[in-house]
């Protein structure tokens, strides 16, 4: 079932790495993606909590990047080719991606809110998201910077504070 989320995780990750590049080097951008795959994928197993919703999402399909790429002005090529992936972009998981990136405590909130969901074996470790290394932080440091994913991040925090039953500060 987590495998009908697989693309819309897939491009959430790929969006978030192309709109906040990790430092030249292979080490850097494995262990970016690696936090950015695992924010994605915990934000679309509390997004699409049961099979219902994941079988609601591949019919109505994802909102794609158009407004996350006009707020973040990180406009895509116009090959078709290399734009497609961007239709499954989800601007909810990438939004509770980018909250769960910014604050780590918050990441693991939501990992022990994985449970209440039909996901909650599938995720697999968390650990690089939930306590990132000294290599993480400075691989991810656009990534997990908290100014800069905050125009992203506000959009629909309040949802991701109301799944989790968090209190926010506004």
């Amino acid at each position: 079932m987590f495998t009908d989320l697989t693309a819309l995780i897939a491009a959430s990750a790929r969006w978030l790495l192309a709109a906040y590049q990790p430092p030249t080097g292979a080490l850097s951008l494995a262990l970016a993606e690696a936090q950015a795959r695992q924010a994605t994928a915990l934000a679309a197993a509390l997004c699409y909590p049961t099979s219902m919703d994941v079988q609601l999402l591949q019919l109505l399909a994802p909102s794609g990047s158009h407004r996350l790429d006009w707020l973040t002005g990180c406009a895509p090529h116009h090959d078709d080719t290399e734009t497609a992936w961007r239709t499954w972009v989800d601007e909810t998981v990438v939004s509770w991606a980018a909250c769960l990136l910014a604050e780590p405590a918050l990441a693991a909130r939501a990992h022990q809110a994985l449970a209440a969901t039909e996901h909650h074996t599938e995720t697999g470790s968390l650990q690089r998201l939930t306590h990132p290394s000294t290599l993480d932080s400075e691989a991810a440091a656009l990534l997990r910077h908290p100014d800069l994913l905050e125009g992203i991040a506000v959009l629909h925090r309040p949802q991701l504070l109301q799944r989790l039953h968090v209190h926010g500060a506004g």
